[in-house]
């Protein structure tokens, strides 16, 4: 909780020295200029990666080589320390890349790979707390929930004065909060982005409310000058009484950062700027790129509870992998500031790229972000991409698929891609098999089969749709575990390939060929699906 000496501030004031002026958006930070950009960028690699200059060791040969990665048991206890004070990470076992451990954080233990639900405004929808914890088939370590939506409703301050958004929900587990940065892509029609910040303007009024819901329903998180400063009331809207529809909210880092403060969550992720990754305004990445270095220097300056939060900066760039390119100069600028990071997210993504480019820049940062901390792929959640992104090196991934699909009647399933059942097609209506046999979620187990289910859903039963939404979600933390004993066990490829071969069983056999991309992304990964695994990543 919040020390009581700091309750009533504010968010600080914008530090002017933070701020560039319009001709230098798109120079390169000072602090890069002497960057060998013709060298991949990289640090705190060991084993199967190439070595980085920081970890590098020689063998009896002579050959320079990464050192093998070290190895925490299980059960370990977390040692709280500087620099990072509210965040422990250990790594207990590896398959390639993919990697089995444990994120140490103030409420508690989460182990990885892991898939965290998203509980935008605070709950899941159609869940209980207790579903989430006390059920064997979730039990649940993390949820995520969004910076943005809290602070419009109900505001962050009413959730600090509750003690926080862990006692708001009735929540004792981790949680990780996002930046409110993803709201600059989903609600851009909203949004005026400067070097300052990011204004909103209200979705709640008149043209904006139409905006929300379109939002909402079809986009709940699935995925140039400074401006001046506004005075906000506790929402951080800017009020006109005379005229509603001029409402807006500015969001600088410091103030997502403020708000992330009062919330408490475990997590809390920097505010970048985000630019669809469909773009093709090289020039608009460019700058945002660059701000988002910038403007993670502010939320640093501006964090308040390192003793009991952690801070994650997140990689930008667009989709741009080449030596010495915008990833590259992301990542540069975060080598630079790594002491101050106890974690990583991977972010501009899943918003309608390719999927060729998509596991490019996954791969990438991976390849380049330090090993002894987690890696977080943000806005990702098709089980098919969390199987491959694992093989990359990814620990932690949110989306809200698993629980919007299953608002519309849609189950996870294993087998044939996609991988999904639509429970309200007229195939159910008589199918009187519960979802999946064997599934340990409360609908499989409770006996409702699948043509009652295709009843339920047709009439708009609530029940029915918390029914779903707990299948998907046990589904998800199956998987999780399914992963995590696999590397366990150094059979991660083994484990893949038998994923692969159940989602595509190919056209001759009567399914589809297995994509392009997963085969490319996972012999990045060392693993071949022909049987004939790779052991070290060039």
């Amino acid at each position: 909780m919040e020390p009581s000496s700091s309750r009533n501030r504010g968010p600080l004031p914008t530090d002017l020295k933070f701020l560039a002026k319009e001709e230098d958006f798109t120079k390169l930070p000072s602090e890069l200029k002497d960057i060998d950009w013709t060298q991949p960028i990289s640090w705190g690699k060991y084993a199967p990666y190439p070595p980085s200059n920081d970890t590098s060791t020689t063998n009896e040969s002579g050959e320079i080589i990464a050192p093998s990665l070290p190895i925490t048991p299980e059960n370990t206890l977390p040692k709280f320390t500087e620099p990072h004070p509210a965040l422990t990470f250990h790594i207990h076992a590896t398959s390639g890349r993919a990697r089995y451990t444990t994120v140490h954080l103030p409420h508690g233990p989460v182990s990885t790979p892991v898939f965290m639900p998203v509980g935008t405004k605070g709950t899941l929808k159609g869940m209980t707390p207790m579903d989430v914890v006390q059920d064997e088939a979730l039990n649940n370590q993390i949820i995520l929930s969004n910076t943005y939506h809290l602070a419009l409703q109900p505001g962050t301050e009413l959730i600090r004065d509750h003690g926080g958004l862990h006692k708001f929900m009735n929540w004792d587990r981790n949680i990780l909060t996002d930046s409110g940065g993803f709201q600059m892509v989903s609600l851009l029609k909203l949004a005026e982005i400067t070097e300052e910040g990011v204004t909103f303007e209200n979705p709640f009024e008149s043209d904006g409310l139409n905006q929300q819901e379109e939002h909402e329903a079809n986009d709940e998180e699935v995925p140039e000058s400074c401006g001046k400063r506004k005075v906000a009331p506790d929402n951080g809207y800017s009020k006109d009484e005379s005229h509603t529809k001029s409402q807006r909210m500015l969001l600088r880092p410091e103030d997502s950062i403020y708000h992330q403060n009062n919330i408490g969550s475990d997590i809390i992720m920097a505010l970048d700027d985000v630019v669809s990754s469909v773009s093709d305004d090289t020039t608009r990445f460019e700058i945002a790129t660059y701000r988002t270095l910038r403007w993670l220097d502010r939320c640093f300056s501006a964090h308040r509870r390192r003793h009991d939060q952690n801070l994650f900066p997140i990689v930008q760039g667009g989709l741009d992998v080449r030596r010495g390119g915008l990833r590259d100069i992301c990542l540069a600028g975060f080598k630079l500031r790594d002491d101050k990071a106890p974690g990583y997210a991977i972010g501009g993504l899943a918003g309608g790229e390719s999927k060729d480019e998509f596991w490019k820049v996954v791969d990438h940062c991976c390849r380049a972000l330090p090993d002894n901390k987690p890696r977080y792929l943000m806005g990702v959640g098709y089980p098919l991409d969390l199987v491959v992104c694992t093989a990359l090196g990814v620990d932690m991934y949110d989306c809200v698929y698993p629980t919007r699909t299953a608002r519309f009647g849609v189950a996870f399933v294993g087998g044939e891609a996609p991988g999904t059942l639509r429970l309200k097609a007229h195939s159910c209506a008589e199918d009187y098999r519960v979802i999946s046999a064997g599934c340990g979620c409360i609908a499989c187990r409770g006996g409702y089969t699948r043509a009652r289910l295709y009843s339920m859903l047709k009439n708009d039963n609530p029940f029915a749709v918390s029914l779903v939404t707990h299948h998907n979600l046990a589904y998800m933390m199956a998987l999780n575990i399914r992963m995590r004993e696999a590397i366990k066990t150094d059979s991660y490829g083994d484990f893949v390939r038998n994923f692969v071969s159940d989602q595509f069983r190919g056209k001759e056999y009567g399914g589809q060929d297995v994509p392009l991309w997963v085969v490319n992304a996972l012999d990045a990964a060392g693993i071949a699906l022909d049987g004939k695994q790779n052991n070290v990543v060039t």
